[in-house]
Parts: structure tokens; sequence; C-alpha cells
């Protein structure tokens, strides 16, 4: 490719494209391939990718599999657009899913496809809350990350986000989420006492939606015996329990359903992301049936059943989710991870790891220096983001599927990467 090419696309990026763009700004080369955890730019350099679509290429970029599906399909003029029409492909969708994730872990829920975004399976899930209970108030969580529509971003604790609405955001009462007061508080106790407590101000809620792990809000990740304290709340002040699961979902955590050891069952689930296991947009909403309140097309969207994402979808679940074994495969990975990013913690002073599973990352305490670590990792060849209240989280999204020795190639220019910033710095300052 000539060098005039390669060129070409930032200038037209910076005339037409709108400066919402976010993630290439930090990232700025021109991808053209992606396979497995590899990444390739428009000059044949190769990035390690450990942000995965932000948790929506858990399986990596074009699984072989799931590909040759999609391929076939479109090959022999299956369905390209379907509304929601009974399809061959959503019925074996359907049934994988059923026989593989419903069914072994006991859940009777309805499926509801909405539009392909996290954020309309959070809308549907805040609509059936209000619909089946008849009141309005929704109960989330400080740090909390919904989406950014109007509806999912009342429930979103981010200033800057919140901020794009330009309107009143309204409907939600904000809780503590866990540790969020420090080691010392059980803010369940808050929030039983603001539940408790019929002059505390608090209207009685529809539902009460949070994330396991908050995965834009730092990854903090909630204890066990907070989230059944809070979902054991819920049914006694008849509210819904939401789990939005769209990121933190499909494996991130080590299994599919990031509450799966938990003694809980929610009553409305959203998903997305990697639920289509092949990056195209795809979103769910799952409902106990007796929540299961809306009318024909009462909540609707074109593009509410991906035909080729159905193919991509049902291929992921009978590939990985079958049986234990890829489960059990992430239990290593995940310890492997947890070692990489003490290594980093220990060199910055207060550093602490965050989230479980393969949703982890480490708190250096500083947005600059996190963004100065990600900054050199991308030189060296491996592409890795922020999150948290002050992007100061260096966060791990490593596709599940990561071969050992790549984890451990993109682990090493992580952690090799810090300590080149952390030495800078310290020089720096003398």
């Amino acid at each position: 490719m000539s060098k005039s090419m390669t060129n070409s696309p930032v200038s037209i990026y910076e005339r037409r494209e709108s400066n919402a763009r976010s993630y290439c700004r930090s990232i700025p080369a021109t991808f053209i391939e992606g396979r497995g955890s590899i990444m390739t730019d428009a000059d044949g350099n190769e990035y390690i990718d450990f942000l995965a679509g932000c948790s929506s290429l858990n399986y990596g970029h074009n699984d072989p599999d799931m590909k040759a599906a999609l391929v076939e399909h479109i090959t022999n003029d299956g369905l390209a657009h379907g509304l929601d029409f009974h399809t061959d492909v959503k019925g074996r969708f359907l049934t994988a899913f059923e026989t593989h994730i419903l069914k072994p872990r006991n859940m009777d829920h309805k499926v509801m496809f909405t539009g392909p975004t996290g954020a309309n399976a959070v809308e549907a899930a805040m609509k059936i809350a209000r619909k089946a209970t008849g009141r309005t108030n929704i109960i989330a969580f400080t740090n909390g990350f919904h989406g950014v529509t109007m509806g999912a971003l009342a429930a979103t604790g981010n200033g800057y986000h919140r901020g794009g609405a330009a309107a009143e955001l309204s409907g939600v009462t904000r809780m503590p989420y866990d540790m969020f007061m420090g080691d010392g508080t059980d803010t369940a106790d808050y929030l039983e006492a603001m539940l408790n407590d019929s002059s505390s101000g608090m209207d009685a809620p529809a539902a009460i939606m949070l994330e396991t792990v908050q995965g834009e809000g730092g990854l903090n990740a909630a204890r066990r015996a907070w989230i059944e304290r809070v979902a054991k709340l819920a049914k006694e002040h008849g509210a819904l329990l939401i789990i939005d699961d769209i990121q933190a979902g499909c494996g991130r955590t080590g299994t599919f359903f990031s509450f799966e050891r938990m003694d809980i069952q929610p009553d409305v689930i959203a998903l997305a992301k990697s639920i289509s296991g092949y990056g195209l947009p795809m979103a769910m909403t799952l409902v106990r049936p007796e929540h299961d309140v809306f009318g024909p097309a009462e909540h609707n969207g074109t593009f509410r059943g991906n035909t080729h994402a159905f193919v991509t979808a049902r291929v992921a679940i009978e590939k990985f989710w079958s049986d234990d074994s890829f489960a059990k495969e992430l239990v290593e990975k995940s310890a492997t991870l947890s070692d990489a990013l003490q290594e980093i913690a220990d060199m910055v002073p207060g550093a602490r790891l965050k989230g479980r599973g393969l949703m982890q990352g480490v708190d250096v305490g500083s947005g600059e220096l996190a963004d100065r670590i990600c900054a050199q990792a991308f030189q060296n060849g491996l592409v890795i983001e922020t999150s948290g209240s002050e992007d100061q989280v260096v966060k791990v999204l490593a596709p599940l599927t990561t071969p050992d020795d790549l984890f451990g190639k993109g682990l090493s220019i992580m952690v090799d990467s810090a300590r080149d910033v952390i030495a800078n710095t310290q020089i720096a300052a003398e």
C-alpha cells in the first residue's frame, strides 16, 4: 500500500468525522485486518488486542467457525434482514441458547430481541420494570454505566456522559455501590435504611439495576454478599432486580453470566456486546415470564432481528458453552492476568487491582499515568485502554480465546510499558 493511501484516511476522518469519535484519538492507527487476538494496520504493523471491541469480541476477531457459518449463510442467500419474523437461524440460536445456557442454569427467562445496542436492552429492561410494577423510580448505583440514550443515561453515573444529554435526566435514584464509601461502610445498610423509612424521600422502586462488575466505572467488583443482599431487598420491596451483563457477561468474568456463583435469580438481564460472538450488532433482554408484559411491538426496532448475528451467536454458544471446558480454561488465564497486574501495582504506591475474571485492571491513582502507560503500550504493539471516573484504571479486556503464549506476550508489553513510563516519570520528578 502506498504512503499516500496510508495517510489519506487520517485527513478524511479529521475533515468529516464528528468530534464524538473517541477510541481513535488515543489509538490512531488505521486497522485493516483482525485475526484472533491480532490486529493489523495499513502499514503492516501488528498489535495484540487487549480491548476486544470493549468486550464485544470475547472470542477474538474472525473466529473461523463463525466465519464459515456466516459465509455459508450469505452465499446461500440466507435472509440478511428479517424484522422479528420467524427464521431458521433465529430458531437455531434460540434452541442453542435454551439448551446450553438457560436450561443448565434453571432459568425460565423469555428472550426479547431489542435494538442492536446494549443501551437499547437497558431501555427495554427499565420499561419492563416500570410497566410490570406500575412504579417509575429505578435505583441505580454510583459509577454505573448503562448507556447514553436518555433512559439508560439517567441510570449512568458518569458526569461527562450525563452532560451530553443537555436535558434533565430523571426517574432514577442513585445509591452508593459496594465499597463506594470505604471498607468500613456496608452501603447495603444505607440502601436498606432508605427503603424502610417512609420519610426517606425515596419513591418505591420499580427496579434495582446494577452491574456485578462496573466496566466503565473502573472495574469495581461488588462482593457476592452485597449483591445477594441487594437482590433480597429488591424482592422484599416489590422491585425487579435488573442485572446489566452487557460488558461482564458472555464469559468475561469466568462464567457465561457474571452472577452465576451467586444466590440470586435476576428478574431481567441485559445482554449485548459479545452475545453475537463475532462483533455483529445484537442485544437481548431476558425477562422472567411473569414480567413479560409488553404487547406486540410495544418496544420495537427495525433491527431487532439481526439475522447474520443469529448465525454467529449460535456457533459461539455451541462451540464455547456446550460444556464447562471453556470456563475452566478461563480460571487459569485469570490468575495469570492478576499476577501481571500485581507487578504494575507493586510499582505504584497505593495502586490496587480491580475487577475479576478476565475483566481486570490496575488502578494507578492517576488518569494521566494510566493514559501514558496505555499510550506507551500502543507504541510497543498493544491495544489497551483505561476506565474509571478519572480514567485511572489500566483495563485489560483481552479476547478470552487469546493463546497462552500471545497472552503472556501482551502482558509483558503492558508491564514493561508501565515500568518505562514510571521510571521516566520518576526521573522527570528528580
